[in-house]
């Protein structure tokens, strides 16, 4: 056992702020592992499940369109791009921000659940629609279900992990969303041999993916701890360690009451809506990947069965890198520079699909896939821990992800909008825009990354120390960046 030890200072803010009570929690870093390891084992993997479902039942009608679906459903002209759109609407516009409230205030291990229940059927749903007007209404309450998975889990692990453990925590749990892409071509794959005389082998797709989604969120409601406080797996030396870790390295505050006038307040910082523009501008070549990625294929001109599997190495590879960037994120504290790599690597794939005849180069169209699968997936992880590593309240942060999560999300109107059925099977007009947005994003973030650097070091010019974010307690920085103690995680 390591004698190391590590001691957490834990206080707690008067009303006026100006000073605190400290408490000390020792601890060796051996307690610290074994904690961690519950963490990593009991919570991480039912939440990586629960999002593989999650793109499961909202990317399945690209495999479906793959096996005739859209024609046997009578969709026509554009209307296929309708109903990836209206998804978007719903997620984006409506209810993602309200519901994300809720998960503050009862917790994700309760709120997603019954979201699961929602998204699972509509998918169930989706097999027995015959006609546009239907599947229209599912792919609309589709989207309120699903608006808030990623910003309600990217809290509610911020309650559990230190600022440095967060990114490659987020990186698994979301892995299950790239992976899915894989996932659910060689599903596809398997359910389009399915030869059946009453029902199409689309069908089974909604079935079993839907299913499977309804019965696991019964599992995640009675599995999931709300907080570590409450959790009958620690011990009371465990949940003393959890709470002093978040307070040194992650919250000014635990289990604060929900203030709505105040949890709005990071808006007021130019740096949240720069924050907003690299989210929506991200979402762009993000949604190209999750949605048209069969259909880029497809215009290579394989078969139904083997554009489907062909989707998988793509998503694979683009896991991959995904975890590769967030754990060495961590490892190093270091946002930016890891966020501009797959930024620069996505654009490259997106304009190498434009500029080649891929129909006379299929190697290098491939390779291609690629490229973008690979800039597609960190980029979403990563900014998602920079804003919630500098945002130091609970009300707020859960307010931040949810509306940063949100112009991501409404990004996929952009590229509905621009996928179009003029413009097949090279989609000509939608690689360049996935490719514009995916420079303007790098530009945003080599920017930003920038100033921060920037700030810390005249913060530390004009105070006369060295002060990083790792050196600085959390719970004291209830003014956010307005204390002159805050140093920017970049």
């Amino acid at each position: 056992m390591s004698l190391e030890k590590e001691s957490l200072d834990r206080k707690t803010s008067t009303p006026d702020q100006t000073s605190a009570v400290e408490e000390r929690v020792e601890f060796t870093r051996d307690e610290e592992r074994k904690l961690l390891r519950r963490f990593d084992f009991f919570i991480l993997p039912p939440l990586a499940f629960m999002y593989l479902c999650n793109a499961l039942d909202k990317g399945n009608v690209g495999n479906a369109k793959t096996a005739g679906w859209d024609k046997d459903i009578h969709l026509k002209g554009n209307q296929y791009y309708l109903l990836v759109m209206v998804f978007y609407v719903s997620m984006a516009f409506f209810f993602g921000t309200p519901i994300s409230l809720f998960v503050k205030r009862y917790s994700a291990a309760r709120v997603l659940p019954i979201m699961m229940v929602g998204f699972g059927s509509m998918a169930l749903f989706a097999a027995a629609a015959k006609n546009f007007s239907q599947i229209f209404a599912i792919r609309f309450f589709l989207g309120i279900f699903e608006s808030p998975m990623l910003p309600a889990v990217v809290y509610y692990l911020s309650t559990f992990y230190k600022r440095d453990e967060l990114a490659s925590r987020i990186g698994v749990f979301y892995a299950a969303a790239s992976i899915a892409g894989a996932f659910s071509g060689l599903i596809a794959y398997g359910v389009f041999h399915i030869q059946h005389s009453k029902y199409h082998s689309w069908q089974f797709l909604f079935w079993i993916e839907g299913a499977s989604t309804v019965v696991f969120a019964t599992f995640a409601w009675f599995w999931l701890p709300r907080t570590p406080s409450t959790w009958r797996f620690l011990s009371p030396r465990q949940k003393e360690i959890a709470r002093a870790r978040i307070l040194a390295d992650s919250s000014v505050e635990i289990d604060e009451k929900v203030d709505i006038s105040d949890a709005f307040a990071p808006f007021k910082s130019v740096l949240y809506w720069v924050w907003m523009l690299i989210s929506l501008s991200l979402g762009v070549p993000l949604a190209s990947v999750n949605n048209f990625l069969p259909q880029i294929i497809a215009g290579f001109h394989y078969s139904t069965v083997k554009t489907n599997l062909y989707t998988i190495a793509p998503n694979v590879c683009g896991t991959v890198a995904l975890l590769l960037l967030t754990f060495s994120s961590d490892y190093f504290r270091e946002r930016s520079i890891r966020h501009c790599i797959p930024l620069a690597t996505g654009m490259t794939g997106f304009l190498i699909l434009r500029f080649v005849d891929v129909s006379q180069h299929l190697h290098t169209g491939y390779f291609a896939c690629f490229l973008i699968t690979m800039g597609a997936f960190a980029p979403s992880v990563l900014v998602a821990t920079w804003y919630s590593n500098n945002t130091n309240q609970e009300s707020r942060r859960a307010v931040v992800a949810a509306v940063m999560v949100a112009f991501a999300n409404s990004a996929g109107l952009i590229s509905t909008n621009v996928f179009s059925s003029k413009d097949e099977p090279r989609y000509i007009p939608a690689l360049v825009t996935s490719a514009a947005f995916g420079g303007l994003c790098l530009i945003l973030v080599a920017g930003t990354g920038i100033w921060m650097r920037y700030e810390n070091a005249r913060r530390n010019r004009e105070q006369g120390v060295n002060l990083t974010a790792r050196d600085v307690d959390t719970s004291t920085l209830r003014a956010g960046p307005a204390n002159p103690s805050f140093r920017y995680m970049y």
